[in-house]
């Protein structure tokens, strides 16, 4: 991104991070697989003070951002920084979420061992969201995990974004 895309930066990044939020129920232990640069997370975390929120990031130069940027921000009683791959970590969580981490197939290897039964995969998606589900569609069938596509809007004015839904039965 370029010095002159700051506008783009917050409705591309940002507000498709906010996009999520009525998607999240009230309340909910959150783990962002991926981090990076805390998005959707830190966004997700700002404006809604209900979550628990995990950032997942293995790698130790973005680990170290997200915890800076977690003690700058204020967030550090309900939001925790834990450097690992998402398949290293053995917690469980009520929602997951990423944005532009891997295809779906990949995605469901990694994330459902942290939602299970009763929890959902959130992944940022936009127009490749049915491709993907139908890409995943073994991997979906032998989970016993259904997945829909999610139209999404964060406000009027903002463009909107999509995600893919991953419940499991």
């Amino acid at each position: 991104m370029g010095p002159r895309e700051g506008e783009r930066l917050w409705q591309r990044h940002v507000g498709n991070s906010l996009a999520l939020d009525d998607a999240v129920p009230q309340g909910s232990d959150v783990a962002d697989v991926g981090s990076g640069a805390g998005l959707p997370g830190l966004p997700l975390a700002i404006v809604r003070p209900d979550l628990r929120v995990t950032l997942i990031e293995p790698l130790l130069r973005r680990a170290n951002f997200l915890q800076e940027a977690v003690d700058e921000l204020g967030l550090g009683d309900r939001v925790t920084v834990v450097r690992a791959r998402a398949e290293d970590v053995r917690e469980r969580y009520d929602v997951v979420v990423c944005r532009a981490v891997a295809p779906l197939e990949k995605l469901l290897k990694w994330t459902l061992p942290l939602f299970g039964d009763g929890g959902q995969l959130l992944a940022l998606k936009g127009e490749s969201a049915e491709e993907e589900i139908r890409a995943a569609g073994k991997a979906l069938a032998v989970s016993g995990a259904r997945a829909e596509v999610l139209e999404l809007r964060v406000a009027a004015g903002v463009e909107g974004t999509r995600a893919i839904r991953v419940t499991t039965r």
